[in-house]
């Protein structure tokens, strides 16, 4: 009998330490686009909180502005059989991979973690695919976001704009003093995000998504969409039409040295501001876009679980369960400048910019837009074709307004046409 009992404690033993090493082994590659200094220090709490419970965060950072460069390689990786355990997602791609059949149901965790309840239902809504949900949220950004130097605006007499007319006399008064209106690059992407944010204080979100995600010809040659594109080349026109092509850290440390008043950039711009030695409220305020500060041009982080062979589920769902509980939320959202995606959070521990942004937010779809630069508001193909049309425009000063709109009108007339193709042929399929 004290021979059996010994044998059992061994084997419970031997159990135990079966069960911690695989614990301790439980390792999963993160790929993500998270490189900036700021935007480290928010992957690294991850990395941390993640290895508390026993998983190691392999990172996979790429770097590249709006997920450019990422995205490409998720794209070699998965077609070369070497797809990551993890990967940063988001908008309208997550749709497209799960339609792939690649990425893991996490059902089970949503469900045990009341996700239906506790998150907003635009998020909710991003993350669920065929009634399954695919996706692990972690954080909303505000796209529309205008940065302005306290001490500037101060020492000059000039009142935050909230309107287009207001902008543009600050800028003209700006210019005036010596000081440049508005650190902006030329870099693809973020002429595009200045230029979604001009058609959102132009025509409100309901137009925006005539224009972005129904992608409407009609749309393309409305009034309102030339006057976004007249302003887009008025605000060139403040830096003598000499823009270089910057990352947007680059351009976040030029508003940073003074060297420019304003920053029309997301929200994630604030961290690496406060790394750069400035102070929010004190040195910098961070207020809307002129003309949109009732709306919310959103863009949305989450992480994707890629299913492969199984193996690695039991740490995915627990990854996915950790990235969305609440004090993650809070530490993470802290450091990245975005806010949480849950509807729970407590808006009083946020800072002034935080909690504009998700009291805002919270008021629902009506005040919300998709941001086309960040892949919320259309497929990857589309959006790509937009924002070179857009940078074209905006680097060839002989392109008229008209000429941009009648481009732009082609690309909706063909990427509809495509859609009804693919849409004809799911409809064929389903007749077989």
């Amino acid at each position: 009998m004290i021979r059996l009992h010994l044998r059992s404690i061994c084997g419970l033993l031997a159990a135990c330490l079966l069960a911690q090493s695989a614990q301790a082994a439980a390792t999963l590659q993160v790929l993500h686009w998270w490189t900036s200094p700021s935007e480290r220090k928010a992957a690294n709490a991850l990395a941390a909180r993640a290895a508390d419970e026993g998983i190691e965060w392999k990172d996979a950072a790429i770097p590249g502005g709006a997920g450019l460069g990422a995205g490409k390689v998720l794209k070699s990786r998965v077609l070369a059989g070497d797809a990551p355990e993890v990967s940063q997602m988001i908008g309208v791609s997550i749709a497209e991979w799960a339609d792939l059949g690649l990425l893991l149901e996490i059902d089970n965790v949503a469900s045990s973690g009341n996700w239906n309840t506790t998150l907003f239902p635009t998020i909710q809504t991003l993350i669920t695919h065929r009634k399954h949900v695919v996706a692990a949220p972690v954080g909303i950004h505000r796209v529309n976001t205008l940065f302005y130097n306290r001490q500037l605006f101060a020492q000059l007499k000039i009142a935050p704009p909230q309107s287009w007319e207001e902008f543009e006399a600050a800028a003209q008064k700006l210019k005036a003093a010596g000081v440049v209106p508005l650190a902006q690059s030329s870099e693809a992407w973020q002429v595009a995000a200045l230029f979604e944010n001009l058609v959102l204080a132009e025509s409100g979100p309901e137009f925006y998504r005539q224009l972005f995600v129904k992608r409407d010809p009609a749309a393309a040659a409305d009034k309102r969409t030339a006057e976004a594109l007249q302003r887009l080349r008025t605000i060139k026109g403040w830096a003598n039409g000499q823009i270089d092509e910057r990352s947007w850290p680059d351009v976040a440390r030029q508003f940073a040295r003074r060297e420019a008043a304003m920053m029309m950039m997301g929200d994630w711009a604030k961290p690496e501001l406060r790394d750069l030695g400035m102070t929010l409220d004190e040195d910098f305020a961070c207020g809307v876009a002129p003309g949109t500060a009732k709306y919310h041009l959103y863009s949305v982080d989450s992480f994707t679980m890629f299913a492969g062979d199984y193996r690695h589920m039991a740490a995915q769902e627990k990854m996915a369960r950790l990235l969305v509980s609440p004090p993650v939320q809070v530490e993470y959202n802290t450091l990245k400048g975005s806010v949480p995606v849950r509807r729970d959070a407590d808006p009083s521990r946020m800072d002034s910019c935080a909690r504009a942004s998700w009291t805002t937010f919270a008021l629902g779809a009506a005040v919300q837009a998709p941001s086309l630069v960040h892949r919320m508001a259309t497929d990857e193909a589309s959006r790509d074709a937009i924002i070179a049309e857009i940078q074209r425009y905006f680097l060839d000063d002989r392109t008229t307004p008209a000429e941009a709109q009648r481009r732009l009108g082609v690309l909706f007339r063909l990427f509809n046409l495509r859609s009804q193709g693919a849409y004809g042929a799911q409809d064929t399929d389903r007749r077989r």
